[in-house]
């Protein structure tokens, strides 16, 4: 067996490991979330979608998907780049991060959830950036692309506060204007903006140094 292929053998399995544990948190939160009778059935399914962590885990679900069961699909060509993917590690080492730093001390989940919560903000984002160490440097990237990586963050902040005026739903303590008033919330939002920048400065270089070395091999 020759080293490409136990590469490839060895980046389905943890390909495939991820796909079967994102799913799996993904749809036991959903499950949680239904029967949690804090709102209406369609206001929950709203509510399941306004988290970072589970729109960056239901990323990584319908990559590690599309690679595995549509290789060769358009979408599959792009969950690919080395460009998405270093993008989606850098957004679930935030979820991890931000999670085990400061939201794990402020509230005790039990049971199902307990393991779930693991599962969405420890196990999926190591094995996503293990995968991603391993497997995802093909070739050089422009620093130019970091703007790019910052629409979805965004894009998420935006929808968050804009749909808060009106429902008062703020899925984060950081972000809740109403209890830390907007001058926090800008101040959080800035920090954590510094904060995906630097590591996206950090993935980019070591990315672009692991796809160096790549080719002098």
């Amino acid at each position: 067996m020759t080293h490409k292929l136990i590469k490839n053998n060895m980046r389905k399995g943890i390909l495939t490991l991820i796909f079967l544990l994102e799913w799996i948190a993904l749809i036991s939160q959903f499950y949680l979330n239904l029967h949690s009778q804090i709102a209406s059935p369609a206001e929950t399914i709203i509510r399941y979608f306004s988290y970072f962590t589970l729109d960056t885990n239901l990323i990584i679900a319908l990559l590690s998907t599309c690679l595995l069961l549509m290789p060769n699909s358009k979408i599959a060509a792009f969950f690919s780049k080395q460009a998405t993917q270093t993008a989606v590690a850098i957004y679930i080492f935030i979820v991890g991060l931000i999670y085990n730093l400061v939201l794990r001390f402020i509230w005790d989940p039990q049971g199902l959830q307990m393991l779930v919560d693991e599962l969405l903000h420890v196990v999926n984002p190591v094995l996503f950036i293990i995968y991603w160490i391993l497997f995802s440097h093909q070739d050089q990237l422009n620093w130019k692309i970091i703007l790019y990586w910052l629409i979805y963050p965004f894009a998420y902040l935006l929808f968050v506060l804009i749909r808060a005026n009106w429902t008062s739903f703020y899925p984060y303590p950081f972000l809740n204007v109403k209890t830390i008033g907007i001058q926090s919330v800008l101040l959080n939002c800035l920090g954590i903006s510094l904060l995906f920048l630097v590591l996206s400065a950090i993935f980019l270089t070591w990315g672009n140094f692991i796809a160096k070395k790549n080719l002098l091999l």
